[in-house]
């Protein structure tokens, strides 16, 4: 009777060694195919860049302001006048269109007060992205009946804190990510 054993054990053939030589280099060469198609997917430079803006503030006087661009989008800063803030204030947030503040630095269900849409602890400043809410126009600031913004494409008005009063937009204009890292440089995202 012969021994089955030897073959479970014998010694790697050359065979053996071109049969996984060949199967490394056919993996490599695979994920070396595949791997620009994976890469494309990330975000270019350009983008990396603008993912965090850092904005200097100091020239902006009470009642102006300025508009940058963050991840291709514009974004209202403004330095708003004690007139404006107790405009805002007095607006009960039960008169709102849109009672929900639609700030990325709060809670998803934080009120629309004047505070709320506000910097925290800096309540004259306001920023926000300034895309209208209903179609994605661009509203033109300091205009409107509630002297904020409006657009003109379809006669949306915002009012001193970004908060929809009239027209078709769903939504108060949204605030993004920031914070001040300084008291004259602000950092978006």
């Amino acid at each position: 009777m012969a021994n089955t054993d030897t073959a479970d054990t014998a010694e790697p053939t050359r065979r053996d060694f071109l049969y996984i030589a060949t199967g490394g280099v056919a993996a490599v060469g695979a994920a070396l195919t595949v791997w620009p198609f994976i890469d494309q997917m990330n975000p270019d430079a350009a983008a990396l860049a603008l993912a965090q803006v850092e904005v200097d503030v100091s020239a902006l006087e009470p009642g102006m302001s300025l508009t940058v661009k963050w991840r291709g989008k514009p974004v209202f800063v403004r330095n708003r006048t004690e007139k404006e803030i107790d405009e805002s204030k007095a607006v009960p947030v039960s008169s709102l269109p849109d009672p929900v503040a639609r700030n990325a630095n709060l809670p998803a269900s934080a009120e629309a007060t004047d505070a709320n849409r506000a910097a925290d602890g800096r309540e004259a400043w306001l920023i926000q992205i300034g895309i209208c809410t209903h179609l994605g126009c661009v509203p033109l600031g300091q205009q409107g009946a509630y002297g904020g913004w409006f657009c003109p494409c379809h006669g949306s008005v915002y009012d001193t804190a970004g908060r929809i009063r009239q027209g078709p937009a769903p939504q108060n204009l949204h605030i993004p990510v920031y914070s001040f890292i300084s008291e004259s440089k602000l950092r978006i995202g």
